[in-house]
């Protein structure tokens, strides 16, 4: 893998393997755990059925450490696993990252956190809404967004705190 390689589209598998873990109907998933859905996934992100189990352990890793429940130092094993090699090429030297296959996706993976963490410090976290496992990517001006969908756990969030206060007003009105 190039090391010019992680980019946009080590971002977006960032974000799509943090997010392999939905709440649906009510009960957490795991994208990855099924094979049909894993390989859709995988084949969505250009990996191999040898990166599964490297990116799950990654994903857990890299949930925690968007969450805060967990250090970065967490991630250290997919640096470790890492190097940076020259080529030369007839235009010059070529910097490559030389990484085991298995480990490939999960690698991809940290080093757009870091990516991400460097250049857009806060603006990768998980949703605002408890019941929502979820992340979202912050690309508004304000830094201000907190839900992973406005249309889903906004709209949710923003019902509850209606009734809320409406239950409220209700209970200081009466004598």
């Amino acid at each position: 893998m190039k090391l010019a390689e992680v980019g946009l589209t080590d971002e977006s598998l960032l974000l799509d393997l943090l997010n392999t873990t939905p709440v649906v109907a009510g009960l957490p998933y795991d994208v990855l755990a099924e094979t049909a859905t894993a390989q859709d996934w995988l084949r969505a992100h250009a990996a191999t059925a040898a990166e599964v189990a490297g990116l799950v352990a990654a994903r857990n890793l890299l949930q925690a450490v968007v969450r805060g429940t967990e250090s970065a130092v967490a991630l250290t094993p997919y640096l470790d696993a890492a190097a940076l090699r020259a080529h030369t090429t007839e235009n010059g030297v070529n910097w490559e990252l030389d990484v085991d296959e298995a480990l490939r996706g999960a690698v991809r993976a940290v080093l757009a956190w870091d990516a991400l963490r460097i250049a857009r410090p806060g603006r990768l976290r998980a949703c605002a809404n408890p019941d929502c496992r979820l992340f979202l990517m912050d690309r508004s001006k304000s830094n201000a967004k907190r839900w992973c969908s406005m249309t889903t756990c906004g709209n949710r969030m923003k019902a509850r705190r209606y009734h809320r206060r409406a239950r409220t007003a209700k209970t200081d009105e009466q004598p």
